[in-house]
C-alpha cells in the first residue's frame, strides 16, 4: 500500500513538473551555421553529451530513490551504490566530453589543416 501512495504521489509531481515545461517548446533547426564536418561533429558531440548528463543526473535522483526504498537491505543498497557510482562517471564523462573535442581539434590543426 505504501509503494502506490509513493509512486502515485511521484507520477503526479512528474506531471505537474512537465506540464508547466512543455507551453515553451521551440524546435531550432541544428544544422544552421554548419559550414564544414568539423563543426557538425562538435554539435552531434555536444548534444550528445547534453544528453548523457541528464540522464545521469536523472539517474542520480533514482539511485537516491532506490537507496532510500531500500530499507536496510544490503543487496539493495549495493545496487543503489553502483547506480550512483555509474551515474557519477556518466556525469564526468559528459563534463569532460567539451575538453576532449577542444584536445582533438588542436591535435587536428597542429598539422596545419582541420577544424576551425
Amino acid at each position: 500500500m505504501n509503494k502506490k501512495i509513493v509512486f502515485t504521489i511521484l507520477f503526479v509531481s512528474i506531471l505537474v513538473i512537465a506540464g508547466g515545461e512543455t507551453s515553451a517548446v521551440v524546435l531550432v533547426n541544428p544544422l544552421v551555421g554548419v559550414n564544414n564536418i568539423c563543426q557538425l561533429l562538435t554539435r552531434i558531440i555536444n548534444a550528445v553529451a547534453g544528453i548523457v548528463g541528464a540522464i545521469s543526473v536523472i539517474m542520480i535522483i533514482v539511485s537516491g530513490i532506490m537507496y532510500l526504498l531500500s530499507a536496510g537491505s544490503p543487496e539493495r543498497i549495493n545496487k543503489a551504490k553502483a547506480a550512483l557510482v555509474y551515474a557519477i562517471i556518466g556525469m564526468a564523462i559528459a563534463i569532460s566530453a567539451t575538453g576532449i573535442v577542444a584536445a582533438i581539434k588542436g591535435v587536428i590543426n597542429a598539422g596545419g589543416g582541420g577544424c576551425q
